[in-house]
Formats: C-alpha cells, structure tokens, sequence
C-alpha cells in the first residue's frame, strides 16, 4: 500500500457459518477524503466499520490501515491512531465519569480514568474539543446525566482526542432532535473543512444526515457495493431508487442531500 493511502481493502469478505455477509470488497480511501457509507439494513455497513475499527478480522482478503496490514501489527497501537465515534465504544463508556474525563482518556486509548497523568497540552486540548462541539460547558457534568445530543457531542470529542489520522462515525446524528441534528452536522462540518482534519467514513441511513464537505460515498446493497465514487455521481435519484427499492427523488442545494419518495 502506497502513502497515498489512508486504508485499503482488498478482495476482503466476511463469513458467518455458511453465509458471506460482507463482500467480496475493494476500497481504497486517500488523505483528506471524506466519505459516506450508506446503504439498507442488513447491508453489510456495521460489518465493515467493525474491519476499520479494527474490531474485527476479515475472513479473506488484506486490509492496509494507515500503512499497517492488519494481522501482521499490534492492533493496540494501530487503535490509537483511529478516532471511533458510535455504539462501537459509547457502550463502554462510564456512566459515572466527568465529561472532561470521558475525553481526556482517550488520549491514552482507554475507558475509564484511573491514576494517568495528564500534562496541561492534553487538558486544554480536551477543552478545545468541548468547545469546538459545543458542550465546554458541560465538562465537570456526569456523563450519564447529558442528554442523547450532549453525549453524541462529547463522544466525537472524545474520538479526536488522540489527534487521529482516521476517523470513524457510526450514525454520529442517529437519536438526535432537529435542532440538534442541524447544529452537530455544521459543527462537525466546520471541523472537517481544516486542512488538517483526519481522513473520515461517517456511516448513515439517511443521505440528510450527510455533513457538507463530503466528497465520495459508498453504497453498500446485499454485502456488496452497489456504487461508490465521488458523492455528487454517487447521490443520484436513479441510485437511490435503486437501493432501497423505491422510486426516489434526490435534490442537492450544493452542500446538503435530501431525498422523498416519488
């Protein structure tokens, strides 16, 4: 895998008992890409974010992550260069923990804060992550007291953290009120239009979920891609239609999708 890669996958599948659930895949993303997988239930998108979190191992084919070949590396300290935002690790997090700690420990790749130190650098840039996402105020809260929209907040905090050069978003806007999905979507959006903001896959259901400054998206149908490619060739009524099996009518203002049934 060259440099020009942030991951790639090759001729990668997944088998459960008889069945392949996922692939057989290629894909490949580069530095700076922002991408959307999307695709119907059963589709195969949890399946493949588990194989770029690491989490699980493909049952054929090679996967490169940030010049590491998964199997042949010690995936504890690949892990700390992926950012991971969804029920992957929102289902480990301590109820009981401040929400600047839920943060800040993940400068160390772990749940739950015990006796690390943490130098000044990465405390104020926990902060900075709060305030970037609009909960600095809620940083001496309890975790378990915030509200869906709150802890969504605090978990992409939380994935920046360790400054990674990846990053993951499991239905990051799922749960969430419109208000709330709005204001998430132009934060995160604002995020990722620095330069150096880390290579993104955001998975989703719904293309009005998908934050402006996308470039590419994936469609996942049956395990398999259906299309990928630069997101504008890709979000189309015709794919759309396709996809979900319904006749589809997709608009674009020039930053948002949205699409209603014809």
């Amino acid at each position: 895998m060259g440099s020009d890669r942030v991951l790639e996958l090759r001729d990668v599948s997944v088998r459960r008992g008889q069945r392949v659930i996922l692939g057989p895949l290629n894909f490949a993303i580069a530095p700076g890409e922002r991408w959307v997988v999307l695709g119907p239930n059963g589709a195969g998108k949890s399946t493949l974010l588990q194989i770029l979190a690491t989490r699980i191992f493909p049952t054929t084919g090679t996967v490169h992550i940030l010049e590491k070949e998964m199997g042949k590396v010690d995936l504890w300290d690949l892990r700390t260069r992926i950012g991971i935002c969804g029920a992957l690790v929102s289902e480990d997090i301590p109820y009981g923990e401040k929400v600047r700690d839920v943060v800040l420990t993940a400068a160390y790749a772990i749940l739950g804060r015990w006796n690390e130190a943490y130098d000044l650098w990465d405390e104020s840039r926990a902060v900075a992550l709060l305030t970037t996402f609009g909960v600095r105020d809620l940083a001496d809260r309890i975790y378990g007291t915030l509200s869906e929209g709150e802890r969504k907040r605090v978990q992409i905090s939380r994935a920046l953290m360790a400054d990674p050069e990846l990053l993951l978003l499991d239905e990051p806007a799922a749960g969430l009120d419109l208000g709330g999905r709005e204001d998430l979507l132009k934060r995160f959006s604002i995020f990722a239009s620095d330069p150096t903001a880390p290579a993104s896959i955001l998975v989703t259901h719904h293309i009005e979920e998908i934050p402006s400054g996308t470039t590419h998206a994936l469609i996942l149908k049956e395990g398999l891609i259906a299309v990928s490619g630069p997101i504008n060739e890709v979000i189309t009524s015709e794919h759309m239609s396709f996809i979900f099996e319904i006749p589809m009518e997709v608009s674009h203002d020039g930053s948002r999708f949205f699409a209603r049934a014809r």
